[in-house]
C-alpha cells in the first residue's frame, strides 16, 4: 500500500545518491532530510491509523540502505576504516543472530516485527556519526564500540520481546 508514510520512507533511497556529489552541504541536507524522514514517516502511519506490515519493513530498509549507500561512499574516500564502518553495521549482524534463533526455535512465522528502543538508538547514531564524518570529524574509538554494545542490547531486546510474545 502506498501511503504519505511509505512515501517518506522510500524518499531515503534517492537522498543516499546525493552522497554521489562532492558537496558537503548537499550531503549535510540529504542526512538531514533522512533523519526527518525517519522520525515522521512512523509518526504520520500511526496518526492516520495506516500502519502495515509492509511499512514495518520498508522504514528500517531504507534506513539500512541509506546508511549503507553513504558509508560506502565514506569508506572509499578514506574518511572511515573498515572496522569502523562495520561496527556502525554490527546491528545488523545481531538482526541476522536473531532471526537465525526464530527459525532454530520455530518462532519465525509468530513474530510480531517491530522496533526496539536500542535499534532507533543505533540509527539515531548512525545518522548524527555519518554528519560527523561529512564534516571531517575523527571519532575517538569509544564511539564505534558503542555500536557493537547498541547492536548486542537490541539483540537482547529482541530476545526478551520474543519471550513475552510467546507467553502470550
Amino acid at each position: 500500500m502506498l501511503t504519505i508514510s511509505n512515501c517518506l520512507s522510500f524518499l531515503r533511497a534517492p537522498l543516499a545518491f546525493l552522497f554521489l556529489t562532492e558537496s558537503t552541504a548537499l550531503r549535510i541536507l540529504a542526512i538531514l532530510l533522512a533523519m526527518i524522514t525517519d522520525s515522521v514517516d512512523g509518526y504520520l502511519a500511526r496518526r492516520s491509523h495506516s500502519t502495515s506490515k509492509f511499512g514495518a519493513i520498508l522504514d528500517p530498509v531504507m534506513d539500512k540502505f541509506f546508511v549503507y549507500f553513504a558509508l560506502t561512499v565514506i569508506f572509499f574516500e578514506g574518511k572511515i576504516k573498515m572496522w569502523q564502518a562495520a561496527s556502525m553495521i554490527s546491528r545488523d549482524f545481531f538482526l541476522c543472530l536473531f532471526g537465525l534463533y526464530l527459525l532454530i526455535v520455530n518462532k519465525w512465522k509468530g513474530f510480531q516485527l517491530q522496533s526496539v528502543r536500542w535499534g532507533k538508538v543505533t540509527t539515531a547514531m548512525q545518522f548524527l556519526v555519518l554528519i560527523g564524518l561529512t564534516l571531517n570529524f575523527v571519532f575517538p574509538s569509544i564511539i564505534f564500540i558503542g555500536f557493537i554494545i547498541f547492536g548486542a542490547l537490541a539483540f537482547f531486546e529482541l530476545f526478551q520481546i520474543s519471550i513475552n510474545q510467546s507467553m502470550v
